[in-house]
């Protein structure tokens, strides 16, 4: 399995059978010349998880990938005219030979005065990937490799390392550091304190990496 960061929340997993576009936000640069996709996942339907303005284009020019998101994210799309498929948790999808579960089902609290927003997480092949989101759902299957929220305005380090000891994969992939000046102060904090048996690894924006 392959993967690459194309900077905050946004990666591509390339598995055995399937080539799956997670989170292509306003924050994120590069997705936009990707061809031969099977399928974008959305989590929620914050702009840094979905640029609204690329998506279209994306689409148009991987035709037989299937767009998948949240049922909040439905409404941010209604005007683009594109076909899109809505996920709930416990939904589970076969995207070109790859299964993905969809799991979780709420954004994390930013402020009790900002309303809660629906996210959901995606786990591909029963755990050998999972990417949350914006969220701290724990899957009940063991995670091999997880895409690890870095810092935000709903999250803060403390919680970002329960979040990591929780769900205790074998490599953490940190993302959403778009946010940050310095993100090597927070990974470098995570990898200090991951669980034992938890790798922590930055993967270069744009480039290819084997997990």
């Amino acid at each position: 399995m392959k993967l690459v960061h194309f900077g905050h929340s946004c990666v591509l997993l390339e598995t055995e059978h399937a080539r799956l576009l997670l989170d292509p936000g306003a924050f994120s640069t590069g997705f936009e010349s990707l061809r031969d996709l099977d399928a974008v996942l959305i989590t929620h339907q914050h702009y840094d998880h979905i640029d609204t303005e690329k998506l279209p284009a994306l689409l148009k020019a991987n035709p037989s990938a299937r767009l998948i998101v949240d049922a909040g994210t439905t409404k941010t799309i209604d005007n683009l005219e594109i076909d899109v498929t809505t996920a709930q948790p416990g939904d589970t999808f076969d995207l070109g030979g790859t299964r993905v579960t969809v799991v979780g089902g709420q954004h994390a609290t930013i402020h009790t005065d900002i309303p809660v927003v629906p996210n959901v997480g995606y786990l591909v092949d029963n755990g050998a990937f999972f990417h949350p989101g914006d969220a701290f759902f724990v899957p009940e299957q063991r995670v091999d490799v997880l895409a690890l929220p870095t810092a935000g305005p709903w999250l803060k380090a403390a919680e970002a390392v329960e979040y990591l000891r929780a769900v205790s994969p074998k490599l953490a992939i940190p993302v959403h550091e778009a946010v940050l000046a310095r993100p090597s102060t927070y990974i470098g904090l995570y990898t200090n304190l991951a669980p034992d048996g938890t790798e922590v690894r930055v993967a270069p924006h744009g480039e290819p990496i084997t997990i």
